[in-house]
C-alpha cells in the first residue's frame, strides 16, 4: 500500500516508536509505588514549615490535606487526599467525604486564582490496574488546563512541559492555602 495511509502506524507498532526521556530521580517514587515498605505520602502528623515545604504540603487538616504532585502532569497539579487512609471513597465516612468535597471546593477557589486557567482535569484511579501510583489510599488530581497547554511537545517528542518550578508554585499557592486554613478547618 502506498500513501500517506501506509506511513501511518498501527496502535502497537507507535508504541515501539516511544522515545524515552530518562528521568533516574523518578526512581524513589517508583520503589513507593511498589509497596518497598515506605510509608505513604498522604499518611503524616504535624508538620513544621520546612517539612511542608519539602513534602509540597499546601494544607493538612483534621480530616483531608493538599498537596502538589511532585510528578506534575501540568503546573499546580494539586492531590487531595482524606486523612484517613482507605483506598475507596465508599470505606470514608460521610463526614470525611462532605470534608473532602468542601477541600475540592476551595482548591479549585485557590487554583482559579492564581493560576488563571480555563479548565481543570478532575480525576482519580482506584487500584493499581486503573493507573494508581498510591492504590492504598484514595485522592483526588486536580490539573489545571490552560488552551493550547497541548503543544507539538507532547505530539512530536511525547514530553510534557511544565512552565513553572515546583518550589515557585509552592509559594504562590501556599500563600493562599494559608488565607483558607481557618475556613477549611
Amino acid at each position: 500500500m502506498t500513501g500517506p495511509r501506509a506511513r501511518r502506524p498501527s496502535r502497537p507498532e507507535a508504541a515501539a516508536e516511544l522515545r524515552r526521556l530518562w528521568a533516574p530521580w523518578r526512581a524513589r517514587y517508583v520503589r513507593k509505588a511498589a509497596g518497598t515498605g515506605e510509608r505513604c505520602i498522604f499518611c503524616f502528623g504535624a508538620l513544621g514549615a520546612a517539612a511542608r515545604r519539602r513534602r509540597l504540603v499546601l494544607y493538612a487538616g483534621p480530616a483531608a490535606l493538599v498537596m502538589l504532585n511532585r510528578y506534575p502532569y501540568n503546573n499546580g497539579h494539586l492531590l487531595i487526599a482524606p486523612r484517613r487512609h482507605a483506598a475507596s471513597p465508599e470505606l470514608l465516612t460521610p463526614a470525611d467525604r462532605g470534608t473532602l468535597g468542601e477541600v475540592l471546593t476551595a482548591s479549585l477557589a485557590v487554583l482559579r486564582r492564581a493560576l488563571k486557567p480555563a479548565a481543570f482535569n478532575l480525576g482519580a484511579n482506584l487500584g493499581r490496574s486503573a493507573g494508581a501510583g498510591i492504590a492504598d489510599h484514595f485522592h483526588w488530581h486536580v490539573v489545571p488546563r490552560w488552551d493550547g497547554d497541548t503543544n507539538f511537545m507532547t505530539v512530536t517528542a511525547s514530553t510534557r512541559v511544565v512552565s513553572e518550578h515546583l518550589a515557585a508554585s509552592f509559594e504562590r499557592l501556599y500563600l493562599l492555602f494559608k488565607t483558607l486554613n481557618a475556613a477549611l478547618s
